[in-house]
């Protein structure tokens, strides 16, 4: 019988290191942008140093304030991996601090992103490792369980499955699916260039801005003279 809510799915289909690493250095804006602006955790998970993130999911499910399948799932993981944490944005207890993230370190993986409360943040700062998070408080975590390790989650208000791509800088977080990735490296990558060319445009005051009248034309915008 399957014991539903007390679970750890132990193989995870990882797309490639090539593929993955080729998101690497890419601002995170174009790639959203290369998405219809979909796609993106909510805002409210922040950074929590300034490591860029990049790495395939591994999903975590905990029960809010208990961290008891977050532990196993740092000795499950392999290296690069980022642990994703489904904590159900709750802040009443942190769900790690710096003594998980030091043994991540030394395991290798690639950094977390919790929706929920960490702690030790002094300490998280200066660690070269990415870590976002919804909040900080003291408070110290529960290990009773129950929860799951490696099925589909939510997080930041997006739904991510073992395996996707996460890619993060200062402006925030965004979800790849794999099928997608080739496809979208190439648009963001033809994105990247063309804000450059605007660059250089706005650079010899040549940025063409004539598209604001026509947008607000065809809104029937009106100008008063008063």
């Amino acid at each position: 019988m399957s014991n539903v809510g007390l679970r750890i799915y132990t193989n995870v289909n990882r797309p490639s290191k090539e593929l993955i690493e080729s998101f690497r250095g890419l601002p995170v804006a174009n790639i959203a942008d290369s998405m219809n602006r979909m796609f993106c955790m909510d805002a409210k998970i922040r950074p929590m140093n300034q490591v860029a993130l990049v790495g395939p999911a591994f999903t975590i499910k905990v029960r809010p304030g208990d961290n008891l399948l977050l532990h196993k799932a740092l000795d499950l993981a392999e290296p690069g991996d980022i642990l994703v944490v489904d904590a159900q944005g709750d802040m009443s207890n942190s769900i790690m601090g710096e003594l998980m993230v030091l043994w991540a370190m030394k395991r290798g993986l690639g950094g977390f992103v919790i929706d929920g409360a960490i702690r030790d943040i002094e300490a998280l700062k200066k660690m070269n490792i990415p870590i976002y998070a919804l909040g900080i408080t003291p408070a110290g975590p529960y290990k009773d369980g129950p929860g799951e390790i490696n099925v589909p989650i939510c997080c930041g208000g997006v739904v991510i499955f073992p395996g996707d791509i996460l890619v993060g800088d200062e402006d925030g977080l965004v979800v790849i699916k794999p099928e997608d990735a080739t496809e979208l490296l190439q648009k963001t990558r033809t994105k990247n260039l063309a804000e450059q060319q605007t660059m250089k445009d706005i650079e010899n005051m040549k940025w063409d801005r004539t598209w604001v009248d026509k947008a607000l034309a065809e809104r029937g915008c009106e100008y008063i003279d008063n």
